[in-house]
């Protein structure tokens, strides 16, 4: 596992403040607005800036922090297949997919297009 994002199981409310660290991450990472962040997320474009700028945090158990959960599973597994190189991961976030049938970073926005990308990167990485 990379140095750069370590997220172990969630389950009391410092595990929201470590989520949201690592979420902040991923969205510095990936180059995402606060809007893009808050529609992957369900929140609104202000929450994900609070969020951003650690003002707010996730709770255990709500939509918001099962979806941070995804988001970050996305984003370890995809950091593995690219090798840690983050312009190769927005690279594929950002191009169409074939097999997706959709631009990925498109497709994330919604509950189900988040699981599919990440079960799609997890297919695919079983396979490599």
């Amino acid at each position: 596992m990379s140095a750069r994002l370590k997220v172990k199981a969630a389950s009391n409310d410092s595990d929201g403040v470590l989520v949201a660290t690592a979420v902040q991450r991923v969205a510095e990472f990936w180059n995402l607005t606060n809007e893009g962040l808050g529609e992957i997320l369900g929140l609104s474009g202000s929450t994900a800036s609070r969020l951003r700028n650690g003002s707010w945090q996730f709770h255990p158990g709500t939509k918001s922090f099962e979806l941070a959960q995804y988001l970050i599973r996305l984003f370890r597994s995809l950091d593995s297949l690219m090798g840690s190189d983050d312009l190769a991961a927005r690279s594929w976030l950002e191009s169409e997919n074939r097999d997706l049938g959709a631009r990925p970073i498109d497709l994330i926005r919604t509950i189900r297009g988040l699981s599919d990308v990440a079960d799609y990167v997890d297919d695919y990485r079983a396979r490599v």
